[in-house]
């Protein structure tokens, strides 16, 4: 939608902060937190769908997508609204879905990730519309779902569908994650290492440790595969990838007794892959060498992966730098640009457009008393201020 008018309704990026911590959003659960904004956002003249997908065997969730414009381009903000269990609530010096402030920090679930990074795009938001007199050169758009923190089948992927089946364009997209490991400004993300879990079980015959002949022990064939995964080295690296790293995170035979030759025996592992591999080929590679290894050693395979998401890179260019130059412009210092961390919702959303990561500070995220900086949460709504206010033309 366009408006004509610069909205009336200012937005406090810490009382917005609070009032979103205040809802216990856990996922599955929205627990009013997307009313909130969305209240918030159409008091700005943001035009708001509500999409609520499910599938079989999984749980409904509530979902955003608001915009303010008609016109291109469409700059988007992406993030979400649910957020990680409060663990043992004894431990957290306060109610974890009662915000607290403590000289320079504000308390509560979901302060740093994040839902203050999304209070303070939406007060940034309100600063460049009402700069521009209502009417900007383009939209502002927010995409925030309530399943970032669970299994990520109903949120952003089904909103993007959604979104590319009523024709809605997104230009570029700046997600919200606490993307910095030490403070405001050290790092924005352009891309993200792909995550390949694999669950391997070798098969063989039980019996007697004292009449080996009679069986088929499963656990050689196992390490053998696991010794020849783990000497491979798969890449040392790139411009901007760290190197791609395997790793063990389970051996399980599940044989108490010391006189059985165990029928089976499994394993887990996991790859944070860079772009110089894609699953399919990281997958292939696994299978051939466990198939190898079993046929040589007369044992059965049952093999299983799941991918959470492919390798991907925004390249340097003008989003980031722009980008950039507001964390510059903002604290005396230019943030590295980086591909370091786990997986987030960009990786659905780079096949759509180029996108980026900027947040908070991530040290407490998901911890108890997890917390953000007030003076942050206030430097990032003027970081996000003039990344839009450079990127429409609006001046200051």
């Amino acid at each position: 939608m366009s408006s004509s008018a610069a909205p009336s309704n200012a937005i406090d990026p810490i009382a917005l902060s609070e009032a979103l911590i205040r809802r216990p959003s856990v996922t599955p659960a929205d627990a009013g937190a997307l009313d909130v904004l969305q209240t918030a956002l159409e008091g700005l003249g943001f035009r708001c769908e509500r999409l609520l997908f499910s599938e079989p065997g999984t749980e409904d969730v509530d979902n955003l997508y608001a915009r303010f414009g008609d016109s291109a381009p469409n700059f988007c903000f992406a993030g979400h609204t649910d957020v990680v269990p409060a663990g043992d609530v004894a431990a957290w010096h306060s109610d974890p879905f009662e915000p607290r402030r403590d000289g320079d920090l504000i308390y509560g679930r979901g302060a740093a990730d994040m839902k203050c990074a999304i209070a303070a795009f939406a007060a940034a938001a309100q600063r460049v519309i009402t700069k521009a007199s209502g009417s900007l050169a383009g939209s502002i758009s927010f995409l925030i779902t309530g399943d970032e923190e669970g299994p990520a089948i109903n949120g952003t992927r089904k909103v993007l569908q959604w979104m590319a089946d009523k024709g809605e364009r997104i230009d570029h997209c700046l997600v919200g994650e606490p993307t910095n490991p030490m403070q405001l400004g050290d790092m924005i993300k352009i891309g993200r290492r792909g995550s390949l879990s694999a669950w391997i079980t070798v098969r063989g015959v039980q019996g007697h440790v004292a009449y080996p002949h009679l069986a088929a022990n499963p656990v050689p064939p196992l390490l053998e595969i696991l010794r020849r995964l783990e000497v491979r080295e798969l890449d040392r690296g790139n411009d901007h990838f760290q190197p791609s790293n395997l790793e063990i995170t389970s051996v399980d035979v599940g044989n108490p007794a010391t006189n059985v030759i165990p029928a089976e025996a499994s394993a887990i592992l996991n790859i944070r892959f860079n772009d110089a591999h894609d699953s399919d080929g990281l997958s292939d590679w696994i299978r051939r060498e466990c198939t190898a290894v079993c046929d040589e050693m007369g044992v059965t395979l049952a093999l299983r992966f799941h991918v959470t998401g492919e390798a991907f890179l925004t390249p340097p260019g003008t989003l980031s730098t722009q980008l950039a130059d507001a964390v510059e412009a903002v604290l005396g210092r230019r943030p590295e640009l980086s591909t370091s961390g786990g997986t987030s919702d960009a990786r659905f959303i780079k096949d759509h457009c180029p996108v980026v990561e900027f947040g908070l500070v991530g040290q407490s995220m998901h911890k108890v008393d997890e917390h953000a900086s007030v003076q942050d949460v206030v430097a990032l709504t003027e970081i996000y201020d003039l990344l839009l206010s450079s990127y429409f033309g609006v001046k200051n």
